[in-house]
C-alpha cells in the first residue's frame, strides 16, 4: 500500500509560465522525494510599468509517502540465576 501527500507551492520566473513550473518543481525536490505529479492550480503575472515582468504559478505537488522500515526484534536472551 503507498500514501501520497499533496501540497502547494507558488513559484515564480522572469521568463515564462512554463519556467515557473520547472522552477517550482527542482525546487521542491530538493528536499520531497519521490514526486509523482504536479498540478497547475493558477497563473498570475506580475505588472511593472506597463509590462509583465515575473510569471507566477501556484503548484499543487503530490509526492509517495515512504514506508518506516519494519524493525524486526530478537528476543532477549536473559540469564536465569
Amino acid at each position: 500500500m503507498s500514501v501520497a501527500k499533496v501540497i502547494e507551492i507558488i513559484a515564480s520566473s522572469k521568463k515564462s509560465f512554463e519556467d515557473a513550473v520547472m522552477q517550482g518543481i527542482a525546487k521542491a525536490a530538493d528536499s520531497l522525494h519521490d514526486i509523482s505529479s504536479a498540478w497547475v492550480k493558477e497563473q498570475s503575472v506580475k505588472v511593472t510599468n506597463g509590462k509583465v515582468s515575473e510569471y507566477r504559478v501556484n503548484l499543487k505537488l503530490t509526492f509517495v509517502l515512504k514506508d518506516k522500515p519494519k524493525v524486526v526484534t530478537k528476543p532477549s536472551k536473559t540469564k536465569k540465576k
